[in-house]
């Protein structure tokens, strides 16, 4: 689909009906509709010089110029500060306000699937969040809440920034999991660099919540790092954190 900008601008009730996305998604249906069909319907009107398909090929843009495409441009969005998309041309707060609330509702669906996982080897754990998180820029810690035969109760996060005794504390890791009756958790964490190989800091940080969990009678399964296509297994690494 070509659009004219600026003074060419076309606007949405001028294209043809069957061009429309509005349209296109009543009678196709929403997985026939492009990425910025779908963001076009959320952004809804455009501005002086661009309508609403211009402002969401703008907006998805912006997710791809560090390289991101598809889901990847999709994650930026959802990952992206109120602040940061209110600065976008033709995003205003309430635009903003529209989009982040239907990227949440996309990410809490795909959350509500994740008791069905099971988790037998830390290549399940890489498998479930590898994509979303080797992409961050900023170290995120995690944690995989477990059930009594390894199914996923859910995944939360505990903190952003270096992960450290002074950011992740054993009260904010096991919160979750109480509420969950979660019998075991599983840590994890990126390292921006794309090197997943652990620190000194993340053995130390590893035991000192064992021994909290220990207490909680919720075992530390593994501590998982995550890398660039890579992950490293604390466990797998001969760590072993559980024994008094």
């Amino acid at each position: 689909m070509t659009l004219t900008h600026a003074a060419g601008r076309v606007r949405m009730a001028d294209l043809p009906v069957e061009e429309r996305p509005r349209e296109r998604l009543e009678r196709l249906g929403t997985s026939n509709l492009s990425t910025v069909e779908l963001l076009a319907i959320l952004i809804e009107t455009g501005t002086r010089k661009h309508n609403a398909l211009d402002v969401a090929q703008g907006l998805l843009s912006w997710a791809e110029e560090d390289g991101a495409h598809d889901g990847q441009s999709l994650r930026r969005i959802l990952q992206a500060s109120f602040e940061e998309m209110c600065r976008l041309e033709g995003i205003g707060r309430s635009k903003a306000c529209k989009i982040k609330a239907a990227m949440e509702l996309g990410r809490r669906l795909t959350a509500e699937a994740l008791p069905k996982t099971l988790i037998n080897s830390p290549r399940d754990i890489g498998n479930l969040l590898m994509e979303e998180m080797r992409h961050l820029e900023q170290e995120h810690f995690r944690v995989v809440h477990l059930g009594i035969k390894n199914q996923v109760l859910g995944v939360d996060l505990v903190s952003v920034g270096t992960v450290g005794s002074s950011l992740v504390h054993p009260r904010e890791v096991f919160k979750h999991s109480i509420r969950k009756n979660a019998t075991g958790v599983i840590l994890v964490h990126n390292h921006p660099s794309g090197d997943p190989s652990p620190s000194r800091e993340d053995f130390e940080v590893t035991r000192r919540i064992a021994e909290a969990g220990r207490i909680l009678g919720i075992e530390v399964v593994d501590h998982i790092v995550i890398g660039d296509r890579r992950y490293s297994s604390l466990r797998e690494q001969g760590a072993d954190w559980n024994s008094a």
